[in-house]
């Protein structure tokens, strides 16, 4: 863990290779993943560097295999895994561990054997296209030819028998012409033209409209729909159409369906006389023929085409990892310089203790090639550029890891939130979502994602799969701490267990008889280890009356002191940064006044809140109170300290009313007279204080503290307020006016009398307006983010009370009924427990305590302005190509 709080160290190298080597150094470097290269030639475009045409040959063969890749999927089959990463990186082909061929040489074979593919597939797929235009032209001129004689031969007499019947006997006699009854004759031999075709179903309402309007209802047309959908040969979509057939009387109208046919892409088809029925019935005949003939040779070649893609499914992705590890050499070849000639000269960050491996690895690359002397890796000497950070993470550690980068990458060698963030957040969420049932089943969640691990680790999921893949472990901590806080909370599905026995009891209890308004007593003496529940909360307190305002002072208190001590934890770690990086200033002015004010006020608080926790406050009370020596209660265990009689009950005085510590009461006597303790006040220590109160007058009224709880708070109070003032401008000034100084004495010594007092005067300004940000938010932020933690005990508490109503109104209002109400009820529980207890306020809850944490916490210490180390690595790469 030590090694996950500050990032790994870097050096920068320069390596100056052999030309000729390059290209073998690098491919070993790719596996190592230790080094990232820095761009020494950022004046060039990318067209004008050294491998550019190599690079471009690899673009070239990614397009081939998306190519196939996209041929594959027409026809679902599934690329076959390549095997494992680590294993190809380190003895794939190519790999200079095997040297069975060198880089160029086996990109050079990889480029010969995709062309032959590619133009195969190529040449199946345009005779395909081919085969399947001629094919469909046979379907539609079939249909064309079976609708249009079924429509001459059954609907055209139809329809010219009613229209001669119209022209007889209709309307009001206008249609008749004045030659009488020998004009039917001719109208019935008037013969009119037709175009028949093929449109798209989708167009027709479309087309049909177009023809209606173009030729101003001049047309008759019919559609017939072709029941088998049809094959679109570029795209491989079924497409439904119909068969048309339009009659006109006109050539220009013809002109016009010609252009409506092609603007609508249409297919038309002559025919020969309708009724001339034995050549339609030979065409038909023929047709039929071809179409079968034409349908063996299409699944031919479709069979041809499978065959040839189930071969390319079986080494795509193997082509594409060795395409992607060489476009990867090429790329970090091109941030290269050549500075002599045969030589190239790479500079980068390298992991310090990998520096070794790497020099290793350039050295056995050279002397493969014998060119041992030629190579030299050397550390360059400081001023670096600005390192990048790394981290070295496990399964558990990077999913807390990427939580912190999504919010920024931590500077090089500052204390990582990672590794706390991996113990809080998870018991932030548990404090938020604690209920046992709730919790188990998020838990369980966890354990079976970390059960398919391994099968999870080589499939290939989805984005949201596999971010629960990636937060597996987070997911199962944060099921643990929620059941672990059901526990503390004694809650599960928002009814208490009662494992231990409860040290509280009813009267009747035992008879299930409590009358409301009863108050439970404790089953042993106050404040004894027998009168305390052995682990939690007692699940008596889920069934009093005054529940609700016990678990919310409990719970307000316990996300006090959570945030408080998780925000003072941040603010030791700017310590921690500031002595790292041996920033006296920071330490001192900064950090030092940060504490004073965040203990004097806020750490001051959490001890208040202990405090009052740790007094018997029955004892205290009962110390105060008057009683007769002569009733029950004289005596009681609830008094710690001797009883003594007081004066006037001694002297035998009538109804004499003593204290237990022997004070004789009075009329008129309040707390100040009564309390023992004398630490001042109204309740001068012997009444529980209300402690917002009690801080709100630290600031408001110093020196006055009306419930005090213990002896010499007023002053103690004072001397912290005092602190907390005095910390605020030292941190305010202090810094400014000594980097002011320290930048003035050295402009002095290395340039006397330059004349940049203007310069320094801004410096000094930027410096205050800086400080002053960090001043405000700081104070401030103690303040509202203490505040904001408050959110631990509302989300709980909304979590619990949901929980209630759904069990009330859902199970319990359904138990007394009959059988199908109770089953209804349980399904009305199980829905809304699901929907919103265990999808929606588990989102709620893991977005609350992500707020918290890149807020709250991280804001005491975290610049999140790093670099993040992005090595020269193989597997990286092709896992990015994989996922993409």
């Amino acid at each position: 863990m030590a090694r996950w709080f500050r990032s790994e160290p870097m050096e920068y190298i320069s390596l100056i290779v052999n030309e000729d080597a390059a290209h073998d150094c690098l491919a070993d470097l790719g596996k190592l993943s230790v080094v990232q290269f820095t761009d020494l030639n950022p004046d060039l475009t990318p067209f004008q560097r050294r491998y550019v045409s190599y690079v471009k040959r690899c673009d070239e063969l990614e397009r081939k295999l998306r190519f196939f890749a996209a041929e594959c999927d027409k026809f679902n089959l599934e690329l076959e895994p390549a095997g494992d990463v680590d294993t190809f990186v380190n003895n794939g082909p190519g790999s200079t561990g095997t040297k069975d061929q060198t880089g160029a040489q086996l990109l050079e074979t990889v480029e010969v054997e995709l062309e032959q593919y590619e133009n195969q597939l190529k040449e199946l797929n345009n005779y395909s296209e081919k085969l399947t235009i001629e094919y469909n032209e046979k379907v539609e001129l079939q249909e064309v030819l079976e609708k249009a004689r079924r429509f001459f031969m059954t609907d055209a007499p139809r329809l010219a028998v009613s229209e001669l019947s119209a022209n007889r006997y209709g309307g009001d006699g206008r249609t008749q012409t004045l030659l009488g009854d020998g004009d039917v004759g001719r109208d019935l031999d008037m013969r009119f033209s037709s175009i028949t075709g093929v449109v798209s179903t989708e167009e027709k309402s479309r087309f049909e409209r177009m023809i209606f309007r173009a030729t101003r209802g001049n047309c008759f047309v019919r559609f017939a729909p072709i029941k088998q959908p049809i094959t679109d040969p570029r795209t491989g979509e079924l497409v439904e159409k119909s068969v048309f057939i339009v009659f006109y009387k006109s050539v220009s109208i013809e002109t016009k369906l010609k252009k409506i046919c092609d603007a609508f892409m249409a297919h038309r088809y002559s025919l020969p006389d309708m009724d001339d029925a034995p050549a339609i019935d030979r065409m038909l005949t023929e047709n039929a023929q071809e179409l079968v003939d034409s349908r063996t040779v299409l699944l031919k070649n479709q069979d041809t085409r499978y065959r040839l893609c189930e071969v390319l499914a079986q080494q795509t992705e193997r082509w594409t990892w060795i395409t992607v590890r060489e476009k990867a050499i090429y790329h970090s070849l091109n941030m290269f310089k050549s500075d002599v000639a045969g030589m190239l000269r790479g500079e980068g960050w390298v992991i310090a203790e990998h520096l070794d491996e790497a020099k290793m690895a350039v050295s056995i690359a050279h002397a493969n090639m014998d060119l041992g002397s030629s190579t030299l890796v050397e550390t360059v000497p400081k001023p670096w550029p600005t390192p990048p950070t790394h981290f070295t993470t496990n399964k558990f550690t990077y999913g807390y890891q990427e939580f912190v980068n999504t919010y920024g990458i931590p500077r090089y060698r500052e204390a990582n939130p990672a590794l706390f963030t991996a113990a809080t957040f998870p018991f932030l969420f548990g404090v938020m979502y604690g209920d046992i049932g709730h919790g188990m089943f998020l838990f369980v969640a966890g354990l079976y994602l970390l059960w398919n691990e391994k099968a999870n680790d080589k499939a290939k999921l989805g984005e949201m799969t596999a971010g629960l893949h990636a937060g597996r472990y987070m997911i199962a901590m944060m099921g643990f701490f929620a059941v672990y806080a059901g526990f503390l909370y004694n809650d599960m599905f928002s009814l208490g267990l009662n494992l231990f026995g409860s040290r509280w009891e009813f009267e009747n209890q035992e008879y299930y008889n409590v009358e409301e308004g009863s108050e439970a007593e404790q089953t042993a003496a106050y404040g004894s280890a027998e009168s305390v529940y052995p682990f939690g909360l007692d699940p008596m307190w889920h069934v009093s009356s005054n529940e609700l305002l016990f678990f919310n002072s409990f719970k307000m208190k316990l996300s006090v002191i959570l945030g408080i001590l998780q925000m003072f934890m941040g603010t030791m770690l700017k310590g921690l940064n500031a002595i790292f990086f041996k920033e006296k200033y920071d330490f001192f002015f900064e950090f030092l006044p940060m504490v004073a004010f965040a203990a004097s006020l806020f750490i001051y608080m959490v001890f208040l809140i202990f405090l009052k926790w740790s007094i018997n406050w029955n004892s205290r009370m009962l110390s105060s109170t008057c009683l007769s020596p002569d009733d029950d209660g004289w005596g009681s265990a609830d008094y710690i300290g001797e009883w003594q009689t007081c004066d006037s009950y001694n002297y035998g005085y009538e109804n004499a009313m003593c204290t237990p510590w022997g004070y004789s009461c009075q009329d008129g006597d309040d707390l100040t007279n009564t309390c023992p303790l004398g630490y001042g006040g109204s309740g001068n220590g012997c009444q529980p204080p209300n402690l917002i109160t009690t801080l709100i007058s630290i600031a408001l009224s110093p020196g006055v503290v009306d419930e005090p709880i213990y002896e010499g708070q007023a002053n103690i109070q004072n001397y912290l307020l005092a602190i907390a003032g005095i910390s605020v401008p030292v941190l305010l000034f202090a810094k400014p006016y000594f980097l002011s100084r320290a930048s003035s004495g050295g402009h002095h010594d290395d340039e006397e009398h330059d004349g940049g007092g203007d310069e320094h005067g801004e410096g000094f300004g930027e410096i205050i307006i800086h400080q002053a940000i960090e001043t405000i938010e700081f104070v401030l932020g103690m303040v509202s983010n203490t505040a904001s933690y408050l959110r631990l005990w509302a989300l709980s508490l909304a979590h619990s009370e949901l929980a209630s109503v759904f069990w009330d109104k859902a199970m319990l209002a359904t138990l007394n009924m009959n059988f199908f109400a109770t089953f209804l009820g349980f399904g009305i529980f199980a829905g809304t427990t699901m929907g919103v207890l265990l999808m929606m306020d588990v989102l709620e809850c893991f977005l609350h305590a992500l707020r918290l944490h890149w807020v709250e916490f991280q804001n005491k210490f975290f610049k999140a302005d790093g670099i993040r180390f992005s090595p020269y690595s193989f597997k990286q790469v092709i896992v990015d190509s994989s996922a993409s």
